[in-house]
């Protein structure tokens, strides 16, 4: 490489470096000049904030100081045993519970909210309720039978409505019944 080639190539670096150092001088000054313009606006609006009636500001509250609790455990439960159990344990049995030994009928794999009444059919007393499943299978259901998660037993069979009786839990470790129905859709 020449030495003329060298001494151009640095002449063109310092002629870009040049007018890069223009360019950032006119915007700077551009940038001054829009901060000369008149700040009488700006000057009101603070006279106007100074002017303003300062407020009190509220006082913190004061805290209570601790109170130190001393634990006698004569008569009173272990703060470290679950309450339910010892609340369960005081509640009186009622017997009722699923029976867990009984063989599981096809619509106890099924929520109640997706199970649909379509028809009730029957003569004289006898009355089955047409019920359609998740999967799109229509089951025949009678009085005796079980629907839904929750041991539903049908206690009833009307136009319309199919009651049940379900067993829950209590939330206490016991079980309690509760009615449901399954009603046809308009």
């Amino acid at each position: 490489m020449s030495h003329h080639t060298v001494e151009g190539r640095l002449c063109a670096q310092g002629t870009r470096t040049a007018r890069r150092g223009r360019w950032i001088g006119m915007v700077l000054l551009a940038a001054l000049a829009g901060c000369s313009k008149d700040n009488s606006d700006l000057d009101s609006y603070f006279a106007e904030v100074k002017a303003r009636k300062s407020t009190d500001i509220e006082m913190v509250p004061q805290m209570r100081p601790y109170e130190r609790f001393t634990y006698l455990d004569s008569g009173r439960r272990s703060p470290f045993d679950n309450a339910e159990t010892e609340i369960a344990r005081l509640k009186p049995n009622n017997g009722l519970a699923p029976d867990l030994q009984r063989r599981r009928e096809p619509l106890e794999e099924f929520p109640l909210d997706a199970l649909n009444l379509l028809g009730v059919l029957g003569y004289g007393e006898k009355r089955w309720a047409l019920v359609r499943s998740a999967d799109g299978i229509v089951h025949r259901v009678a009085v005796g039978q079980h629907l839904g998660r929750n041991s539903g037993r049908v206690t009833a069979i009307s136009e319309r409505k199919v009651d049940l009786k379900e067993i829950v839990p209590d939330g206490l470790g016991g079980w309690m019944q509760r009615d449901a129905w399954i009603a046809q859709s308009e």
